[in-house]
């Protein structure tokens, strides 16, 4: 495909392109394929962030740290995966760390239930289908509070599924985790927020 060489017209031209096809653009060398995907992941990589550390200003800071390293490695990325699902993986990771490093200087500690065990939990699904949780947005304080409450690993893929709305299969990609590892935790992080928000819905 020939870029055109008129900025608007080459915005236009690359707003048609699938976020790999934008990749392939960067590592040619065209900066505007970066500002585009930018523009695409960065209202939904900042909740994403947000709702893992509840921290706007940290939020702020590794979303571009996210960025960043997506141009700095972006020889490195290969389309064998998609684009986002390479995104939220550095994104996550990035998460993760910054949630231990926290965590490690907390003054009180957080239970952290054992996950050996995979089995399923039924969920009335309208209490916490996935639809009608995000629908809700997670915005007020109080399931804000619960989503904190949650060990980390519950919290992830609850993020991840229900407020990101990602499949179960990208999902695996970005933790690593086995599929049932994935439905497991899922099923047991809502488990425990129906529980922690059974004063905000009621059956």
């Amino acid at each position: 495909m020939s870029i055109p060489r008129n900025r608007k017209a080459l915005r236009v031209a690359f707003s048609a392109m699938s976020d790999e096809e934008l990749m392939r653009q960067l590592q040619s060398g065209v900066e505007e394929a970066f500002n585009l995907l930018v523009e695409r992941y960065r209202e939904r990589l900042a909740s994403y962030l947000y709702h893992f550390l509840h921290d706007d200003e940290q939020a702020q800071d590794l979303l571009q740290e996210t960025f960043m390293r997506v141009f700095r490695n972006r020889y490195s990325y290969e389309p064998i995966a998609k684009f986002s699902t390479w995104l939220y993986t550095i994104a996550g990771n990035l998460a993760r760390s910054e949630y231990r490093r926290r965590k490690r200087h907390r003054t009180h500690s957080i239970h952290m239930e054992g996950d050996g065990e995979e089995f399923e939990i039924p969920i009335p699904s309208e209490i916490m289908a996935p639809d009608r949780f995000a629908e809700r947005g997670i915005h007020s304080a109080r399931i804000q509070e619960a989503l904190d409450d949650l060990p980390e690993d519950f919290r992830e893929v609850i993020i991840l599924r229900d407020v990101q709305l990602l499949s179960y299969e990208e999902i695996t990609e970005i933790t690593a985790l086995p599929m049932g590892t994935v439905k497991s935790r899922i099923n047991r992080g809502r488990a425990k927020l129906q529980e922690k928000l059974k004063d905000v819905y009621v059956l």
